[in-house]
C-alpha cells in the first residue's frame, strides 16, 4: 500500500509540475503567444512552426488547441491553418518529453530552490511568476526520479508481471487503457513521461509501452473535443480535424509496431529512449503525411460541422472568451471590451426613454423594459467572468483595473434598474393618463437628459483611456448636472404657483424625472473616482467615500454572487 501511494504521489506531482509550467507561462506570455499564432498562420508551414514553438514553452498540446479554436471561432483564423497548428502542437510536446527524459537529477533541487526564492521573495512581481514556471520544471524532473525509484522494487513482484504482461497481448487495450489515463490526468505529456519512467525500470514491456504512447497521443485528441464541446460548430472543428490525424496515424501504425520496436531498439538500447523516441517519431509522421492534406481535411469537418445560422442575443457575451482565463491580463482586457458593450446598451435605453416619454410610445417602453433584462444577463456574464480570474496572479495594476471592472459594471446595471424601474414606469404613467408636459417642463428635462447621454459617453472614455483630465471634467459634470436638477426644480416650482395647468398635472412625473436623471449621472461619473484617487487629487471627503465604497466591495464582490443573481441569468 505504501508503495502505492508514493506512486500516486509522483503520478499527482508531475501532473501538478506540468499545470505550473503551463498556467506560468501563460500568465506571463499568454497575450503575446495569441498574436504569435494569430500572426503566423499565412500559410500551413509557417503556421506548424508556430504551433510546435507555442506548445514547446506551454508543454502542453491542449492549451494550445484552446487557443486555436478560440480563434477560429472568432473567425480570426481559417480552418486548414488551424490544423497545421495542431500538427506542430503535437510535435511540440514531442520535444518538451525528449528533453525531460534526460538525466537531469543534478538539476531539479536548483530549480526548486531558485524558484522558491523568487517565488516568495518576488511575489506578485515579474520575477514571482518566473519562480513559479522553474518550481513546476524541478517538480517535473522530482516526480520523474520519484516514480522510477519507487517503481524499480515493483517490477520484481510477480503480481504485477502478470498484471503488465496481459497488456502485451492486445494492443487496442494498452490503447485504450492509455487514453483514459490521459483524459484522467488531463495532460498526454504526463502520460508519456509516465510510460517511460515505468519502462525504465522493467514494470512495463517496451511493446506494450508503444501501444500505451499511441493512446496517450488518441487521449490529447479526445481532451480537446471535450474542451470545445460546448464551443461553435467552427471552434469544435479543428478538435475533430487534430482527432482524425490522430486515429488516422494510429491505425496506419498499428500494424507494424513490432517492426518499429526492432527499429527503436536498433537505434537506442534503452527502453526508456525508445519510448520518447517513437512519441517524437509518430508526431513527426503525422506532420508529414498530413500537412499537404490539411486543406482536404478542413473541408470534411466543415461538412461535418457546418455553421449554424447566427441568432445572437443582445446578451450574448461576445468577448468573454473562457481560454483567456488562463492569462488573467487577457481575461481582464476580454472583460472590459464586454463592459464598454453594457455601457452601449445602457446608452441605447436612456436615449429611448425620452423618445417614449415625447412620443408616448407604449411600445418602446416595453422595448426598454425587455432590454433591462439583457444588461442584467450581460452584467452577471462579466461578473461571474471576473470572478473566475485569480487575482493572486494579478499585479497591482492589473489587481486595480478588475475592481475598477466590476465597479463600472455595477454602476452601470444600477442605471439600468433606474431606466426600467423607475423612469419607463413614469412614461407608461404619463401614457396611460396622456398628460403631457409644459413646454418649458419638456426642455428641461430635454436638456438634462442630453447633458446625462452626453456624460455617459464621457464615462466610457474615461473607462477605456484612464484620462485624468476627462475624469476631471467627468467630476465637474456631476456637479454642474447637480446645479441643473435643483434650478430645474425651483423654475417648476414657479410655475406651480403661476398655476400652469401643465406644470400642475405632471408635477410629480417632472420631479421624479430629472431627479432620477441625476441619480443616473451620479453612476455614470463614479467611474472618475479611481484615477482621480490615483492621482492624488480628490477632496479629502471625497476621498474618504471612495476608500469606503473601494472596502466594501473588497469584501463582496470576489465572493460567488448570490444564487438569486445567478438565476438572473
Amino acid at each position: 500500500m505504501e508503495v502505492l501511494l508514493n506512486v500516486l504521489a509522483g503520478v499527482a506531482l508531475l501532473v501538478w509540475g506540468t499545470h505550473l509550467v503551463r498556467t506560468g507561462i501563460l500568465r506571463i506570455y499568454g497575450g503575446n503567444l495569441r498574436q504569435f499564432l494569430a500572426r503566423s498562420v499565412s500559410n500551413r508551414f509557417t503556421a506548424f512552426l508556430a504551433g510546435m514553438g507555442v506548445t514547446s514553452l506551454l508543454q502542453s498540446s491542449t492549451a494550445t488547441a484552446l487557443i486555436t479554436t478560440s480563434f477560429v471561432g472568432g473567425g480570426l483564423i481559417a480552418t486548414a491553418p488551424a490544423l497545421a497548428v495542431m500538427l506542430g502542437a503535437d510535435v511540440g510536446t514531442a520535444l518538451v518529453v525528449q528533453l525531460l527524459s534526460l538525466k537531469l537529477s543534478w538539476l531539479w533541487p536548483l530549480l526548486v530552490v531558485l524558484g522558491v526564492a523568487l517565488l516568495l521573495g518576488r511575489k506578485g512581481t515579474l520575477a514571482g511568476r518566473y519562480g513559479r514556471i522553474l518550481v513546476g520544471l524541478g517538480l517535473i524532473l522530482l516526480a520523474l526520479q520519484h516514480i522510477v525509484a519507487v517503481t524499480k522494487p515493483l517490477a520484481q513482484t510477480q503480481g504485477l508481471k502478470v498484471i503488465f504482461g496481459s497488456l502485451s497481448g492486445d494492443v487496442l487495450l494498452d490503447i485504450l487503457i492509455a487514453a483514459g489515463l490521459t483524459l484522467l490526468c488531463y495532460s498526454s505529456l504526463a502520460v508519456v513521461l509516465l510510460t517511460a519512467a515505468f519502462t525504465a525500470t522493467g514494470m512495463i514491456p517496451p511493446q506494450v509501452a508503444l501501444g500505451l504512447v499511441l493512446g496517450a497521443n488518441l487521449g490529447s485528441g479526445f481532451l480537446a473535443m471535450l474542451a470545445t464541446a460546448n464551443s461553435a460548430p467552427e471552434a469544435r472543428r479543428v478538435a475533430l480535424g487534430n482527432l482524425f490525424f490522430k486515429l488516422t496515424g494510429c491505425a496506419l501504425l498499428i500494424p507494424f509496431l513490432p517492426l518499429v520496436g526492432g527499429w527503436l531498439a536498433a537505434l537506442d538500447p534503452m527502453p526508456q529512449r525508445q519510448i520518447v523516441n517513437f512519441h517524437l517519431a509518430f508526431n513527426l509522421f503525422l506532420a508529414v503525411v498530413f500537412i499537404g492534406f490539411t486543406p482536404v481535411v478542413a473541408r470534411l469537418v466543415e461538412r461535418l460541422l457546418p455553421s449554424q445560422p447566427k441568432k445572437e442575443s443582445p446578451a450574448t457575451p461576445r468577448y468573454l472568451d473562457p481560454v483567456a482565463l488562463e492569462t488573467p491580463t487577457l481575461a481582464i482586457s476580454c472583460a472590459a471590451r464586454e463592459a464598454l458593450r453594457l455601457g452601449d446598451m445602457i446608452a441605447t435605453m436612456l436615449r429611448g426613454v425620452l423618445d417614449a416619454l415625447m412620443n408616448n410610445d407604449a411600445r418602446l417602453a416595453a422595448e426598454i423594459h425587455r432590454m433591462d433584462d439583457d444588461v442584467d444577463d450581460l452584467y452577471t456574464s462579466i461578473k461571474l467572468y471576473l470572478t473566475q480570474v485569480s487575482r493572486d496572479a494579478l499585479e497591482e495594476k492589473e489587481s486595480r483595473r478588475w475592481a475598477d471592472i466590476i465597479s463600472f459594471t455595477i454602476n452601470l446595471e444600477h442605471v439600468g434598474d433606474i431606466v426600467d424601474k423607475n423612469l419607463i414606469e413614469l412614461a407608461e404613467k404619463k401614457i396611460k393618463k396622456r398628460l403631457q408636459f409644459s413646454d418649458a417642463g419638456m426642455a428641461e428635462i430635454t436638456s438634462l437628459h442630453a447633458r446625462v447621454v452626453s456624460n455617459l459617453q464621457l464615462s466610457l472614455n474615461v473607462f477605456v483611456n484612464g484620462d485624468l483630465k476627462s475624469a476631471q471634467r467627468l467630476l465637474a459634470e456631476k456637479e454642474q448636472v447637480r446645479d441643473l436638477e435643483r434650478a430645474y426644480a425651483d423654475s417648476h416650482l414657479q410655475r406651480l404657483s403661476d398655476n400652469t395647468l401643465q406644470s400642475v398635472e405632471t408635477s410629480a412625473l417632472h420631479l421624479d424625472i430629472i431627479r432620477d436623471l441625476k441619480r443616473i449621472n451620479s453612476h455614470i461619473c463614479s467611474v472618475a473616482y479611481p484615477i482621480l484617487e490615483e492621482a492624488g487629487v480628490l477632496a479629502p471627503s471625497r476621498l474618504r467615500e471612495v476608500r469606503r465604497r473601494a472596502r466594501s466591495a473588497a469584501t463582496a464582490k470576489p465572493a460567488a454572487p448570490p444564487a438569486e443573481e445567478i438565476g438572473k441569468a
